[in-house]
């Protein structure tokens, strides 16, 4: 399966403070957009919505390093969100059957692999980021 290559770079910054700096200040630009619940329209669900109330609290439950880890690749997981219409690993949730769990395979700009999941309610067809993270 091919990755999605991104055009935006990975956040740079050593600490936690500098990355989740540059990590809200484009989540604040996403959240302008709309009086509610922040979204971003996805090009492979066909410009359905996807929502971050799960991302947030999935972050907070890391370790600080993890969390650094993960918030780096932050823009290039709304791009691949935005633009990518490469199919996702699907497949159901072992901890809840009600629900599906895609995963996209993106690459940086400099060839850095990583993933982006996304929840699927399969009743309601609600989608929710989940998680952004490397490869290994």
């Amino acid at each position: 399966m091919l990755p999605y290559l991104a055009k935006s770079k990975d956040l740079t910054g050593t600490n936690y403070a500098d990355v989740f700096k540059q990590a809200k200040q484009l989540f604040k630009s996403i959240e302008a957009r709309t009086k509610r619940r922040p979204y971003l329209r996805s090009a492979y669900f066909h410009k359905q919505k996807i929502f971050f109330d799960f991302f947030w609290q999935h972050l907070a439950q890391k370790r600080y390093p993890d969390r650094v880890r993960r918030l780096r690749y932050f823009p290039c997981a709304v791009e691949l969100i935005l633009k990518s219409r490469i199919h996702p690993e699907s497949m159901d949730n072992p901890t809840n059957k009600g629900e599906i769990l895609h995963r996209f395979t993106g690459m940086t700009k400099s060839k850095q692999l990583f993933y982006t999941q996304i929840k699927e309610d399969k009743r309601k067809g609600n989608k929710q980021l989940m998680s952004v993270f490397p490869a290994k």
